[in-house]
């Protein structure tokens, strides 16, 4: 699957539209706005796909996310599992501390290795 259409074709009427882009050897999920469960739900099918592709690295990066519930771990929790089936590192670029606070909380941080910049979500890998 292209990546033009995992953005433009799965979640048509976003109001802030998930953008996807290949890097190195990576895809990049950003997401924006809110994640909670609308979001979830929203976003699900395209981190779905974006997980069970073959890049071997996905970095999803929470930099432009304004709330994140726990319908963000959820999601995130999910691509992990989908990610690590197939051998592939998840990582996670965000430096808001509520949100690294929650990632903690949840031992996610330990599988995930939350960075402040995707440059440094691709080093950690």
């Amino acid at each position: 699957m292209r990546q033009n259409e995992l953005s433009e074709n799965t979640h048509k009427g976003f109001v802030h539209s998930p953008r996807v882009y290949g890097l190195e050897r990576a895809i990049v999920i950003e997401l924006c706005g809110e994640i909670d469960l609308v979001a979830y739900q929203r976003l699900a099918p395209l981190v779905d796909a974006v997980a069970a592709g073959p890049e071997p690295i996905v970095v999803v990066d929470l930099s432009e996310v304004e709330f994140f519930d726990c319908s963000g771990i959820s999601l995130l929790m999910r691509a992990h599992r989908k990610v690590s089936d197939r051998g592939g590192l998840l990582r996670v670029v965000c430096a808001e501390p509520l949100t690294l606070r929650m990632l903690r909380l949840t031992h996610l941080s330990a599988h995930l290795s939350p960075a402040p910049t995707v440059g440094a979500a691709l080093l950690t890998s």
